[in-house]
């Protein structure tokens, strides 16, 4: 994918003093998706268990699951790029009407996976948190 991601990002959005907790992650990005649905039993990101939307018989945890991040990427209309920027990083690019676009990254960290992951539920954190 290289040349994909033409010059530096716009803007970057990184956490200010307190980073939200993978539970906050979670709500914003399903609020930012539009998935309603309760939490599972105690302990849920320990033993993946995440979010329960309405409808559905598993847990929905898009910092675990490739498919729910995945998924998660098209609801939202994200752009995914993957680069070096002080580090191998993975950058999500949203575009919303009326707004200059905006970059999530994430450092790989060695697994770049994971990274991807939680870039894209960073990003839907945001647009959900910004919502009303």
């Amino acid at each position: 994918m290289a040349g994909a991601r033409q010059g530096r990002c716009a803007a970057r959005v990184e956490y200010k003093g307190d980073a939200m907790t993978d539970k906050e992650l979670l709500e914003y990005a399903a609020k930012a998706a539009g998935i309603k649905g309760r939490w599972g039993r105690e302990g849920y990101i320990e033993r993946n268990e995440g979010f329960i939307p309405k409808g559905w018989r598993r847990a929905w945890n898009p910092l675990n699951n490739d498919s729910d991040a995945l998924r998660l990427a098209v609801i939202l209309e994200l752009e995914i790029y993957h680069g070096d920027d002080e580090g191998e990083a993975v950058f999500v690019k949203v575009l919303r009407e009326n707004e200059k676009p905006w970059y999530i990254e994430e450092m790989y960290n060695s697994d770049p996976y994971a990274a991807t992951r939680r870039a894209i539920v960073r990003a839907a954190a945001e647009i959900g948190k910004a919502m009303p």
